[in-house]
């Protein structure tokens, strides 16, 4: 009876443990959220925003892509962001993890409507949607 028990009260918290992980991202603890390939096609049909592809190097685009800058350089082009640092702009790499720093380094620069695509471009061609390669 200990047993069982015990493999509750572990269940239990590994369930805790594991519905605490996916809360980061959605209560904006890192200043920018992350977006589905869904939600961005959504989006790409009833938005206006600014669509960046940050990978390097440049191995294609997701179509009616806005920039390209890469990663690692966002402070240089601020010229070519939105002068309203709150206008919705959405990040893209290949996989995420440049987006990701791309992102933060928007959200530093003091832009406040900022997306990363999960998975990135590499997800998006996996769901069979178009791209430019």
């Amino acid at each position: 009876m200990r047993k069982i028990v015990g493999f509750v009260i572990i269940g239990l918290f590994l369930s805790a443990c594991a519905s605490l992980l996916g809360q980061g991202e959605a209560s904006n603890d890192v200043g920018y959220d992350r977006i589905t390939v869904r939600e961005l096609q959504n989006l790409m049909e009833t938005e206006d925003f600014t669509l960046i592809n940050v990978h390097i190097p440049l191995e294609g685009s997701i179509p009616e892509t806005d920039i390209e800058i890469p990663y690692n350089e966002m402070e240089n082009y601020v010229s070519l962001l939105p002068e309203n640092k709150n206008e919705k702009i959405i990040i893209y790499c290949r996989s995420g993890s440049m987006g990701d720093t791309a992102s933060q380094t928007l959200v530093d620069l003091g832009f406040t409507d900022v997306s990363n695509l999960e998975g990135g471009y590499n997800l998006w061609k996996a769901s069979g949607l178009p791209f430019e390669e």
